[in-house]
């Protein structure tokens, strides 16, 4: 028998499975591994060069990409996070094919979110426990172990001997939860791919689309007075509250207008939801100032543009209705992330080739649905003309909570499905 390393066409995948089994205890210790590195957004450097020294060990080629505000800022898609650009660094390792076949891009973020209050922890959020099925820590599920099922996939695959034609390229980035400014780093450096997975936690279900999302900030001023003047004062919190109202109003409008049956709840697609309002310094001053701020959800077949003004005519339309408002209007400004929908059509050959990978290894037909948040989906199919899916382990609402955790075994499952995507997709031929 041949030891040679085997085509596509030979593809063997329950070999490949028994070496994704293999490696079970090596991924879950390096899964572990990126747990216990802190990279909250901003600070993702050190996990980032953990994560470049395991794809080195795979002998594949790794590129450092910065996130440079002087190349990005320009870019119509670019979010300012705040977040100073040092060491934001982004990491692309590519195995490279024998040529002839499509690439493939599996992506995903190095950056978590803060572990907030951490009384509401019972273990280490750094800890990267395991107790029975369940890794916990945070970025245990958004998205560390996606990433390492990335890379294992891989692994496994070459432990099988498996060569392809095609390319493929391993994406960590930073600034995911802060707007994309590593994606967007990647699609302005040029590199691309005939498609792209996205290892976000979907539960092992397919997302072609997602809606987007704006962050907005209304400005309502009155006239102070002395509490026991009020009616020579105007509170600005007496002002907001009808606009606050019509908001609410607006929000059920817009989703009683638009219907998608890829989305689980018709009634949270793309959410209007107020996050903080702040009015007055004193208890017995009748304030003149109150600022509040929001959340705007997109559509997927709505621009920017018309959800602003749908929010901004809201406002508009309440404040010619009170005296004080129409003298002094409310302002509106757009403010932090500005995430656009996006959408890669369901009949897509990246689709229905995952879908096809996910129901060999589960024995279950995929399911398809629409994600009401912002990812950087949008960046690949707006800006870069690649048609991308999400699809990885680990239910998003253990992701940002305390105690976040995720199932090792689907962890497992989703190393097995890109194995046999990598290998359908870039040794299918060209493009």
């Amino acid at each position: 028998m041949s030891t040679s390393p085997a085509e596509p066409a030979s593809f063997d995948a329950a070999r490949i499975d028994a070496a994704v089994d293999a490696l079970r205890p090596d991924l879950v210790e390096f899964a572990r591994s990126l747990v216990r590195i802190p990279s909250v957004s901003g600070s993702e450097q050190d996990a980032q060069r953990a994560i470049a020294a395991k794809y080195e060990s795979l002998g594949l080629s790794v590129d450092i990409v910065p996130s440079l505000r002087e190349e990005l800022e320009s870019h119509p898609a670019f979010s300012d996070d705040a977040i100073p650009f040092v060491d934001r660094l982004n990491v692309v390792a590519r195995w490279k094919g024998t040529g002839g076949g499509r690439s493939l891009i599996l992506n995903g973020h190095m950056d978590v979110v803060p572990p907030g209050d951490l009384s509401k922890w019972t273990r280490d959020p750094w800890g990267g426990e395991v107790e029975g099925d369940r890794l916990y820590g945070r970025g245990a599920c958004d998205m560390k172990c996606g990433l390492a099922a990335v890379v294992f996939a891989v692994q496994a695959l070459q432990a099988g001997g498996v060569k392809l034609p095609g390319d493929v390229m391993l994406q960590s980035v930073i600034g995911e939860e802060s707007g994309g400014v590593g994606t967007l780093a990647t699609i302005v450096r040029g590199y691309r791919a005939d498609a792209c997975v996205i290892l976000e936690p979907m539960n092992l279900r397919i997302a072609p689309v997602q809606t987007g999302a704006l962050t907005f900030r209304i400005t309502v001023n009155g006239r102070a007075a002395h509490a026991c003047m009020k009616p020579h004062g105007v509170s600005a919190i007496t002002e907001f509250l009808p606009i606050a109202s019509a908001l609410e109003h607006l929000n059920v409008d817009r989703h009683q207008r638009y219907r998608d049956p890829l989305f689980d709840d018709p009634n949270n697609i793309a959410s209007l939801s107020l996050g903080t309002v702040h009015a007055g310094d004193w208890p017995s001053t009748v304030p003149d100032l109150l600022v509040a701020e929001g959340r705007l959800g997109v559509f997927p077949n709505e621009s920017v543009a018309e959800a602003r003004a749908a929010l901004e005519a809201t406002v508009r339309v309440v404040a010619a209705r009170r005296a004080w408002l129409k003298d002094n209007p409310p302002v509106v400004t757009w403010v932090e992330g500005q995430f656009e929908p996006g959408t890669t059509p369901i009949g897509a050959p990246i689709v229905e080739q995952v879908a096809t990978s996910h129901e060999e290894v589960t024995g279950t037909a995929a399911s398809l649905f629409g994600v009401p948040c912002g990812t950087d989906l949008r960046l690949f199919t707006r800006h870069a003309g690649i048609p991308t899916v999400l699809y990885g382990p680990g239910n998003i609402i253990h992701a940002h909570a305390a105690d976040e955790y995720i199932s090792i075994e689907q962890v497992i499952t989703c190393t097995k499905v890109l194995a046999r995507t990598i290998v359908a997709w870039c040794g299918a031929g060209t493009a």
